[in-house]
């Protein structure tokens, strides 16, 4: 039923030490959408949408998979700035038992759930996105725990952490993906190439202290194929991309941040946007992420390779 009404690729071991530690038609990159809400449901799971009011059609979809244990509402500045730049943004809450808790965890299936609700909405003549929904094309967002998630469907993979159904594969709609706060380290020491079969960006806060920043670095290496980029954010912390800083009953981050909550979120989700642009076949996007972005913004430094 529908509820259609405005308004760390992390291994078994690394996932026990973060548990028990202390405490074709998109917009182009230079125009900004008025961004709608609404509440739906995806295969059981309480979602946000959000997405460009007007009448463009062909909006491709971008799926953002929580950090553990952030609710979904945590993320609507960022969502919508996304959904600005020509997306509809998909944000569920989805729970599942992880180590004897039932909580906010993402997993891969969800990516195979949004491809079959994305098809349906398009479809629905009670949406608000009744046939404007490019149902061809899926992007993936995550943060922390949902970028590594994000990861292993990335490469293909069904991991014991993020595949609790056993089976996963990538459908060919998913294009790209942009994860923030996201490395796929074993204890910080063991870092596993990753074969992603679609383009990946990470986009790191400098002043993470969650998911540290040379763990990203080294996550960024063992990604095996182009076009991949890391996106360092100065002053932005494990929490730049949600709404309020350490968002209960997440992991505290003691690390502080500079930026304001504004001015991270505005950074990473015009890096995230635009990369996903360009893969999509924007010509503007492409030329700021590839070529004029790193030396036009001075809070962000880039490596990439196209």
């Amino acid at each position: 039923m529908r509820n259609h009404r405005g308004h760390l690729l992390i291994p078994l071991l690394a996932l026990l030490a973060a548990l028990f530690a202390v405490p074709a038609s998109a917009a182009p990159a230079s125009a900004a959408s008025a961004v709608a809400s609404y509440r739906t449901v995806v295969d059981g799971d309480d979602a946000d949408v959000y997405y460009p009011t007007g009448t463009a059609t062909g909006l491709p979809v971008a799926l953002l998979l929580q950090g553990a244990k952030v609710g979904r509402s945590h993320y609507a500045d960022y969502a919508s700035a996304i959904a600005a730049q020509g997306f509809v943004v998909v944000v569920p809450d989805h729970y599942r038992l992880m180590l004897f808790e039932y909580e906010r965890y993402a997993a891969v299936d969800q990516v195979t759930d949004t491809v079959a609700w994305m098809k349906d909405e398009k479809y629905d003549a009670t949406s608000p996105l009744y046939k404007r929904i490019d149902s061809g094309t899926l992007a993936l967002l995550g943060h922390s725990f949902g970028g590594a998630a994000g990861l292993s469907a990335a490469e293909d993979a069904c991991s014991l952490v993020f595949c609790p159904a056993l089976s996963f594969g990538l459908p060919g709609q998913v294009k790209a993906a942009s994860f923030y706060g996201t490395n796929n380290g074993l204890l910080g020491l063991i870092f596993a190439d990753v074969d992603n079969r679609i383009p990946v960006q990470l986009v790191q806060g400098a002043a993470d202290g969650i998911a540290a920043p040379a763990d990203a670095e080294k996550t960024y290496a063992h990604l095996l194929n182009t076009p991949k980029q890391i996106v360092r954010v100065a002053g932005a912390n494990h929490y730049g991309i949600t709404d309020v800083q350490n968002p209960s009953p997440a992991e505290t981050e003691t690390s502080a941040q500079t930026l304001t909550q504004a001015a991270s979120i505005e950074v990473a989700a015009r890096w995230a946007g635009r990369f996903l642009l360009a893969q999509l076949g924007d010509d503007a996007a492409a030329d700021y992420v590839w070529r004029t972005g790193d030396a036009s913004d001075t809070g962000v430094t880039v490596t990439g390779a196209p």
